[in-house]
């Protein structure tokens, strides 16, 4: 039997339940492949190859700049601030947030690892 603290329970749950709709709602047999194919890419140069033929250049900066976005509200700075930094709207800065929120930790998984990263250089 496993035992656990109310907090670590609640957090197995939780866990568990963000696999589960990370799973519903993109996994495919294509987007495991498209995943794949990301991960083979060695370099910043490489990455602007694929995405450049995979995205438009509207996508490509939509997606930067969440990125932006997050990275700026991981550092707790305000939407007034990041609005301005980003040109990002509201509804997008909420929206970010919103995920990092309740979201997969995808952006704090990227954030925290280019942070330690950088931080090794």
């Amino acid at each position: 039997m496993l035992k656990c603290t109310h907090g670590e329970y609640r957090n197995l749950i939780f866990e568990t339940v963000k696999v589960i709709l990370v799973n519903n709602k993109i996994k495919s047999v294509f987007a495991d492949k498209l995943f794949e194919y990301i991960l083979t890419m060695n370099t910043v140069d490489e990455c602007y190859q694929l995405f450049e033929d995979l995205c438009t250049v509207h996508e490509i900066n939509a997606i930067a700049q969440r990125m932006a976005v997050a990275e700026m509200l991981d550092r707790k700075c305000t939407y007034i601030e990041i609005a301005e930094k980003t040109g990002a709207s509201t509804a997008t800065i909420s929206r970010v947030n919103r995920a990092l929120i309740y979201g997969t930790d995808g952006y704090k998984l990227a954030i925290d690892r280019l942070n330690e990263k950088n931080k090794n250089k």
